[in-house]
C-alpha cells in the first residue's frame, strides 16, 4: 500500500494515473497521518513558487517545511519502509553558474527555496532506522499533459504566430518530463538497491528557449518566428522598461534568457537505466496536449 499526499497537485494527479489506484491511499486534510497499512509514502503536498510574490512568506513555512516534518515523523513512527518527497533545484539557487549537482552548498535566496531546505535539513538530521529508506527528489521544472504554468503562456505567444524577439540570446535549461519523474518514483518504489540520499530530477539534455519554441511551433504544424535582434538595443530597450515600468524590464530579461542546467547524473547511476523519454520527445508531448 502507498500513502500520498497532494494527490490533487499536477504530480500527485499524475502518480494516481501511473499507479494502481486501489494500492494508493490518498490523505485527507486535516486528517492524521495513519500510515501503518502503508509500505510506501510518497509526500508531495506543498506550497508552489508563487511567480507573482503575492503569497505570504509564513505559507511556504507552514506547508513546506512544517507539514513535511510532520508526515516524516509519522513516517519514522510507522512500519512503512520507503519514504519520498519532492523538494526543488530552488532549495539549492535561484541562479545557476555552470551545472547544479548534489555537491553544491545550498543557497537559496526565496522563502519557496529556503522552506523546501529546511524540510530536507531536519529529515537528514534524523537517524534513518533499519531497514527504511528516504529520498529527497530535487526536480527542475516539471512538464506534462494537463499542466498549465509558464510553458503554456509561452505556447499562447508562439500560437498567436507573433514573433519571439529574443533570438540572438542563447541560453540552456533543462526540464523533467512527468513520465521521466514516473519512472523514477517507481524505480526507487520498487527496488532496495538504491541508496537514500538527496536526488536531482531532470531530463538528459537541456534545451534552448529558441529550441523550445521551436519545438512548440512543430506541435502547431508551423514554422518557428524568431528574431535574431541586436542584443545591444534589445538590453537597452529593457534598461528604458526599468525607468518606465515597461513589461520588458532588465530584471525580465534576465529570467528569460538565463541558463539553469542541472546533472541528473546521480540518479542515473544510482538507477543504471536511461530514463523513458527524451527532452524533446517529452517537451513535445507536453506541447501537443496544449492543443486540446
Amino acid at each position: 500500500m502507498i500513502y500520498l499526499t497532494g494527490s490533487s497537485g499536477f504530480v500527485g494527479n499524475s502518480f494516481l494515473n501511473y499507479f494502481k489506484r486501489d494500492n494508493v491511499c490518498v490523505s485527507s486534510r486535516g486528517e492524521e497521518f495513519k500510515i501503518d497499512d502503508a509500505e510506501v509514502v510518497i509526500h508531495l503536498a506543498g506550497k508552489a513558487h508563487d511567480l507573482k510574490n503575492a503569497s505570504a512568506s509564513q505559507e511556504y513555512y507552514e506547508v513546506n517545511t512544517e507539514l513535511t516534518k510532520k508526515v516524516f515523523d509519522a513516517f519514522l513512527a510507522s512500519n512503512a519502509k520507503v519514504f519520498m518527497t519532492l523538494s526543488s533545484v530552488k532549495a539549492v539557487a535561484d541562479e545557476v553558474q555552470g551545472e547544479l549537482t548534489e555537491e553544491l552548498i545550498p543557497n537559496p535566496i526565496t522563502h519557496y527555496g529556503k522552506s523546501k531546505l529546511f524540510a530536507e535539513e531536519y529529515i537528514f538530521s534524523k537517524v534513518i532506522p533499519e531497514g527504511k529508506r528516504v529520498y529527497v527528489l530535487r526536480p527542475c521544472m516539471v512538464h506534462g499533459p494537463g499542466n498549465k504554468g509558464n510553458l503554456n503562456l509561452l505556447y499562447k505567444l508562439v500560437s498567436k504566430n507573433i514573433p519571439w524577439p529574443l533570438g540572438a540570446f542563447e541560453n540552456r535549461r533543462s526540464f523533467c518530463s512527468i513520465d521521466n519523474l514516473m519512472f523514477i518514483f517507481n524505480e526507487l518504489i520498487e527496488r532496495e538497491d538504491i541508496p537514500s540520499g538527496i536526488y536531482n530530477v531532470a531530463d538528459d539534455e537541456p534545451l534552448s528557449t529558441n529550441e523550445l519554441i521551436g519545438l512548440m511551433a512543430q506541435a502547431q504544424n508551423r514554422n518557428p518566428k524568431l528574431w535574431n535582434i541586436s542584443k545591444k538595443f534589445i538590453e537597452r530597450v529593457a534598461s528604458i522598461g526599468d525607468k518606465f515600468r515597461l513589461p520588458l524590464s532588465t530584471e525580465r530579461l534576465q529570467k528569460l534568457t538565463s541558463s539553469y542546467v542541472v546533472s541528473n547524473a546521480k540518479i542515473k547511476a544510482a538507477i543504471g537505466k536511461p530514463l523513458l523519454v527524451s527532452s524533446r520527445e517529452g517537451l513535445l508531448k507536453t506541447f501537443k496536449s496544449f492543443n486540446n
